[in-house]
């Protein structure tokens, strides 16, 4: 009978290659490359997972890692400085830069525990020392000001006031927005379409006895004329429209 093995689960394939190098103890710039890759395939056959994209990505390392190991196997390739290329050095760069990462996260994670144990204690002072004001010394708040000259800054502060008042608007009495009742101007417009049937619209405007109410009236005249209430009609360009009741 078979023992079952509990796989450790891992964030992706750099924090399985880590785990790795951890357990063997290794130096990340020299990497025994053909021990881990077969460490790492080993792993991959005892994966069990649905889910296709993240056993893509371990398979990914997988090729990289048996790509470096043929490399590693091939006569070394020089750069233009003349220098031995390493075929591990970008994947050891990727591992640095997660480690880092991770160690930091880990980090910050740690300042979040700590964060939520600090308590803070509420305010719990005395009556008397809450209440307590201390007292004013008014020769000190005064200093050198006496009543002449409270009266000169007094005069300052008027004559301010006085220049930023307009001489001519300042007499103009209040305006006050005109109210117009729109539902009782329609009312008052169909009674008075029913009751004429024909009639021109500039009779009708003639009727209001403000401009807020020839506006209103207007907006009334096209609701109503959207609602096929009235027809309008207009022989020619200046001549007078005129409105038929269709109620």
């Amino acid at each position: 009978m078979a023992i079952p093995v509990k796989l450790e689960v891992f964030e992706g394939p750099l924090d399985l290659l880590l785990h790795l190098i951890d357990k063997n103890k290794v130096d990340i710039y020299d990497i025994p490359i053909v021990e881990i890759t077969e460490q790492y395939l080993d792993y991959i056959k005892q994966m069990e997972t649905d889910d296709m994209n993240v056993m893509s990505e371990f398979l990914v390392m997988a090729a990289t890692l048996i790509d470096i190991k043929c490399r590693m196997l091939l006569p070394k390739e020089v750069d233009e400085q003349g220098e031995e290329e390493d075929p591990r050095a970008e994947l050891v760069q990727k591992l640095l830069e997660y480690k880092m990462y991770k160690y930091m996260s880990l980090e910050l994670k740690d300042r979040q525990v700590d964060a939520e144990k600090s308590l803070y204690r509420s305010q719990n002072l005395p009556p008397e020392v809450a209440l307590y004001k201390p007292p004013l010394d008014y020769e000190e708040l005064i200093g050198d000001m006496t009543l002449s000259r409270l009266h000169e800054i007094f005069k300052s502060i008027v004559r301010k006031k006085e220049d930023r008042v307009d001489p001519i608007r300042s007499h103009y009495g209040n305006i006050e927005k005109e109210e117009v009742d729109m539902d009782r101007k329609a009312l008052y417009v169909e009674a008075f379409a029913r009751e004429h049937k024909n009639f021109s619209f500039r009779n009708l405007l003639e009727k209001q006895s403000s401009r807020m109410e020839v506006i209103v009236t207007f907006l009334v005249i096209l609701e109503l004329m959207k609602t096929g209430k009235i027809t309008i009609s207009q022989e020619s360009i200046f001549d007078d429209i005129m409105i038929t009741s269709n109620c």
